[in-house]
């Protein structure tokens, strides 16, 4: 019943972003090099080739297959993400600008820096969990790294994931309180696949922490996020749409040439948590 119900949210959220999309601009894919040929791929293409040693397993057998899929990628550095996430997350809207992840706003692509009004890159699972920092790897993974407003960054800062809290300046719909942060309702699911993604992409190797999802907000410096059953309810009530499947495709296509499971099958979340 998850699956079916995952499904029809999914059709609906994507046939409610094609109609928006429409209406305002051309979609994010027509703005990218990936606009014609990979992009048209759908999941059972996928499916059938780079999923083909996970499809049909569940629990630890899946997340262990996904990591062994997930891990064969090219590694930014820490620069290079500044001009990735230009592509990947540019305004559908305005080509000469990117949707900052909480606040929801759209800022110029050349005001990337440190100072107010500027946008930074956040690390949606915080680096401070697990000590990865901006190392190679999990530091520069841009499947969870994202354009946010300076200040609105620092408001997030390391606070695990919950419900509930108060609004600030510019915060667009997004809420914390003293140990935790709530997105904005349009990338509460997008929040949840990109920490899931971490979950399973680093599980130990390479000289890099283990990073697990937990039932916690205060998890400072150990290498685990929480509230797990807040992140997987998020991941069912804000199904993938069409700007964040076309990020993934790009991120594939583009720079990393791997791809975050959870977006291309969000089911695979209660399939392994």
């Amino acid at each position: 019943m998850l699956a079916i119900r995952i499904g029809r949210r999914r059709a609906a959220a994507l046939a409610t972003a094609a109609v928006l999309t429409g209406l305002a601009a051309p979609s994010l894919a027509a703005n990218t090099a990936t606009a014609t040929g990979p992009a048209a791929k759908t999941t059972a293409d996928y499916d059938d080739t780079y999923y083909k040693d996970a499809v049909g397993k569940t629990g630890d057998d899946l997340k262990a297959s996904l990591h062994t899929i997930i891990s064969d990628q090219t590694k930014l550095s820490y620069d290079a993400v500044w001009d990735a996430l230009k592509t990947t997350d540019q305004d559908p809207a305005d080509s000469g600008s990117v949707i900052l992840l909480y606040s929801g706003l759209s800022r110029s692509k050349s005001s990337n820096g440190g100072d107010t009004g500027d946008w930074n890159r956040e690390h949606v699972w915080a680096k401070s969990h697990g000590d990865f920092g901006t190392a190679t790897g999990p530091g520069t993974d841009i499947h969870h790294l994202r354009p946010e407003d300076v200040g609105v960054n620092s408001v997030r800062g390391n606070k695990d994931f919950d419900d509930g809290g108060g609004a600030f300046t510019d915060s667009g719909g997004s809420l914390t309180d003293a140990d935790s942060f709530e997105p904005r309702d349009a990338v509460k699911g997008d929040v949840a696949r990109m920490i899931f993604y971490m979950a399973t992409r680093y599980e130990g190797g390479e000289g890099f922490p283990d990073l697990e999802v937990n039932g916690s907000v205060d998890n400072g410096s150990n290498p685990y996020i929480g509230r797990l059953s807040v992140l997987k309810a998020w991941n069912d009530e804000d199904p993938p749409d069409a700007f964040e499947e076309s990020r993934n495709q790009v991120i594939y296509d583009t720079y990393q040439h791997n791809r975050n499971p959870f977006v291309d099958h969000p089911e695979w979340v209660e399939a392994i948590w």
